[in-house]
Formats: C-alpha cells, structure tokens, sequence
C-alpha cells in the first residue's frame, strides 16, 4: 500500500455572503477530488488544540501525526534547520518577516499593509538581508536569509519569554499596540524600528516602488522558538517516507522527522507554483520506493490572507487538476490510500487563520465505501458525522486504519 497526503494550506473557509453563501471549496471545479468523496470517508478533524496558537506548524505538526502539545518548540526553529542555519539547543530563532509599512512619520503609528511585501522575490530579499547584515550581526545576533519574504534571526543563548503577533494578523492596523512585548521586546522592537530607516530608501525598494509594488520597508519579528526534537517518521509509521513543499517550515519538519525533502523547481507556495512538478515528483517517488509522500501546497493559504476568494478557488482547482488528478490515474492500478485536508482554516473574510476543524477526505482503493455524498466540502463533512477531536491520531487512522 502506497500512502499520500495531499493537504491545501487554510484550503477550508467560511461561508461567504456575497458569494451565495458558498466555501472556495463548494465553489471550486474539483471533479478529481469529488469522485474520490463518493468512495471515502469523510469528516472532521480539530487539527489545533484550544490553547495552541492557530497556525501552519501546529497544524501541520497534528496532521503529521505529532502531538503539538508534546512535540511543539516554535515555529522559527523548523525554517531555521530547513534553511540550513547551524544553531545550539540554547539558541532562541525568531521567523523575521520582510513586510511592508505606511510612510507615517512615527513607528508605532505606521500601518501593517503587507505582510510579504508584496510576494518579494528570494533574490531581491537575499540584497536586502545582506544589507541589514552589515549592521546587525555580532556575536549576539544573526540574520539569515530564506525564501521571499520568509527569513530568521537567531538570538545566540536567547531566553524564551516574548510574545509577539504575526504579521498577517494585523493587516490595515497600526503597528504599536501589536509590537513584541516581554522579555525580548527592546531589542526587538529597535531593530525593527532601524529597519524602516534603513530599508527606506534602499534601491530595491525604490525600483518596486517605480514598479508600482509594494517596498520591503521594514522587518518583523514573531514565532520565536528553540531547537526541536521529533521521533522520526519511519519510527512512529514503519513507511519510508518523503516531504514535498516550497515552504521551509514544512521542509525543517520533514528534516527533523527524518522524512526525505524533495525539492521541486519552480515550486513557490503561490498561485504561479509548480502542481504538476509537485505531483510528478510524488508519483516518482512512489514508484521508486518511498511508502509515504506528504504533499504540501501553501496557495489557498495565501489567497486566504490576501482575502481573494476567487483566487482561492483557483487555486483549489489547480491542485485538483494538476496534483489529484495525475495521483489517482498513475495509481490506477495499484493499492493507494489518498487524504485530502487543509491544516487549518484561512477564511478569505477573516485573512487569518482559525482554529475550527478542519474537513479531511480518506480514500483507499482497495476498499471503497459508499459516502452517500457526491462533493468534498466543509458541509458534506460536518454532515457526516465523524469528527476526530484530537487531529494528530489523524494519521495514525490513515495509516494504520484503526
């Protein structure tokens, strides 16, 4: 038996008032997807504990089988392993967001307009963190540069104790209120603040800006954390198993978990991303003896932040045609169990992620039930009746079908 998650980042949503009262994914064209609905269990699974923060590590880490009670050490300290950054146990890594800021004159009132600059572009990025190198690193602190927007700081010896809200929850809001606070905030707060000097009139920024987009003007710092530890994934499983995403935090808990990373060119974690490469690349993989591959695609999550609903739907759209679709007929023939789930909720009215349960879609080829529902939504799995309060035994019930 081969094993694949096909999970669409915040894929699940509210629904929405002007758009008949539907879901991006009761909108969506996704007959690859449905026809697998009328042969699977369908249902819901709380993916984020209640007193967990609501976001892509926790979720990720639950759906992967990994309680994030027990396993969660922040989300920085994934991306920084992933991007490759040699850290110690005592070390603190904060996620440091390029972002985009209002021009009012004081830093506390300027407004949260961007939490990724406009999608910056990794080698646009790379200049700018080599910039703010030159006046930050020390034996204290360093910054490193990641993917596009996505980038980290690491605090050598640094204490935990600053609580900090990510960028993408404060869209169209002033800044002040939401800086860090506690033990770190200072410091935090100040090197944000340099930032927006220093980047203000950087020429990248002043060619986006001619360009008509939006300048990384600043840096933002959240999601602070300390090195993990994970049993591994063919320890807890017995499968040999991979991890496909442009995400580096997906990359760092595949990297941990010991799950092999496949990296897929042109793979962005946008709407222009590489499905087709991400689906070859599993289906390769499966053929050549890898038991497990957990596809990662982080579009609707984006499209979930930028608020665009019908982007959103494209999006789920794209990975039905272009990653279910070419699964399933590849594995016609041959014993395959497919789950489809978002990890969290990005509802396109709210921009942010939610911690409500998320609907999941189980399918083995080799032993179709009749669902008695014809589409893959958040309806037709509420109405099912299975619920899964404790979303990392999730995959355990995948696996193991227990």
């Amino acid at each position: 038996m081969k094993y694949v998650v096909i999970l669409g980042d915040g894929m699940a949503d509210y629904p929405s008032n002007d758009k008949a009262a539907s879901t991006p994914l009761s909108k969506a064209k996704k007959p690859n997807i449905d026809n697998l609905a009328k042969f699977s269990e369908l249902g819901l699974a709380k993916t984020i504990p209640d007193n967990m923060p609501a976001g892509s590590d926790t979720a990720n880490l639950s759906v992967l089988g990994y309680n994030p009670e027990k396993y969660y050490s922040g989300r920085s300290p994934l991306e920084a392993i992933s991007i490759g950054i040699d850290f110690t146990p005592d070390d603190l890594t904060l996620r440091c967001n390029l972002v985009t800021l209002s021009d009012d004159k004081r830093f506390t009132d300027k407004v949260m307009l961007d939490y990724s600059a406009g999608e910056i572009t990794t080698a646009e990025s790379k200049e700018l963190i080599a910039f703010l190198q030159e006046f930050w690193n020390s034996p204290e602190l360093a910054l490193y540069s990641g993917i596009s927007y996505r980038h980290c700081l690491v605090l050598k010896n640094g204490k935990l104790g600053t609580h900090y809200t990510p960028p993408h929850d404060i869209l169209d809001k002033r800044i002040g209120e939401y800086l860090p606070t506690g033990y770190n905030a200072e410091l935090l707060t100040s090197l944000m603040e340099r930032s927006s000097i220093l980047l203000k009139n950087h020429p990248i920024n002043l060619s986006r800006i001619s360009m008509g987009l939006n300048p990384a003007n600043a840096v933002w710092f959240w999601g602070e954390g300390k090195k993990p530890t994970l049993p591994t994934f063919r320890k807890k499983y017995g499968l040999n198993a991979a991890m496909i995403s442009a995400v580096d935090l997906l990359k760092g808990i595949g990297i941990v978990s010991e799950m092999e990373v496949i990296n897929v060119e042109g793979a962005t974690g946008n709407l222009d991303s590489n499905f087709a490469g991400k689906a070859t690349a599993a289906i390769e993989a499966l053929k050549n003896g890898k038991d497990f591959v957990y596809i990662h695609m982080e579009a609707p999550d984006e499209c979930g932040h930028h608020g665009a609903f019908d982007d959103k739907v494209k999006a789920i759209e794209l990975i039905d045609k272009q990653v279910v679709g070419p699964i399933v007929t590849a594995f016609k023939k041959e014993d395959i169990s497919i789950m489809i789930l978002p990890d969290h909720p990005t509802p396109v009215s709210l921009r942010t992620h939610v911690k409500d349960p998320v609907p999941y879609l189980i399918y083995r080829s080799n032993a179709p039930v009749n669902s008695g529902v014809k589409t893959y939504n958040e309806h037709t799995c509420t109405a099912s009746g299975n619920y899964i309060a404790e979303g990392w035994t999730l995959m355990s019930k995948f696996i193991k079908n227990k």
